[in-house]
């Protein structure tokens, strides 16, 4: 892992799942987290966006942050900024700090930009595709379009959201990545002068 003073990106996610995500998106994109000196971070609950926002911070001075979340809980990611310091955070949009939004979660986004062929394809590799269907046949289920299927399935148990959330990335082109993912893809590559908190090196 990168060292303090090294570390020039430090990416904070909700959870494992969008972390696992998040570096296989590193991979596909050519960033080589080591070269770019970019660290990720899952806060293991987006409430605790906030507290490992502001260590993060204090931890690694100068060193530019960015993340990803729901926009549901865009409050906490402002939260966040706020005590952390960064200027005008309550104010100017989280994507202004580098901080980009799904619209529902990072499943949802990675489902839409897949299609449900391919994340069948995806469940099916990762030999869950008995499992799946099992699932779909549930009487609670079974009338449920397939994307929210899909969805609902994959975060029935914690290791099966991970590894699916890596391998739908992996079966992504570039040309095909969800935009939250795009653009924060451009801000590891490049880590641009950012506006970080007062007194920031």
């Amino acid at each position: 892992m990168a060292t303090a003073t090294a570390t020039r990106t430090l990416v904070l996610v909700e959870g494992e799942s969008d972390a696992a995500a998040v570096r296989a998106l590193a991979c596909l994109a050519g960033i080589d987290p080591a070269l770019h000196r970019v660290e990720i971070h899952p806060a293991s609950g987006v409430t605790n966006f906030p507290r490992e926002l502001a260590r993060l911070v204090r931890e690694h001075p100068g060193a530019a942050v960015c993340g990803l979340y729901d926009v549901a809980d865009e409050r906490h990611v402002r939260r966040a900024l706020v005590e952390a310091d960064f200027p005008d955070g309550e104010q100017v949009s989280p994507a202004a700090f580098g901080f980009y939004a799904c619209v529902a979660d990072l499943e949802d986004e990675l489902i839409r930009a897949l299609g449900t062929d391919a994340v069948e394809r995806v469940i099916d590799a990762q030999d869950e595709l008995r499992s799946f269907r099992r699932f779909q046949a549930m009487p609670e289920h079974r009338h449920s379009p397939m994307t929210q299927q899909l969805h609902r399935f994959l975060g029935t148990r914690a290791t099966r959201k991970i590894r699916c959330a890596q391998a739908m990335v992996e079966a992504l082109d570039v040309a095909r990545l969800p935009a939250p993912l795009v653009q924060l893809a451009s801000r590891m590559r490049a880590s641009p002068a950012w506006p970080g908190p007062r007194g920031a090196l």
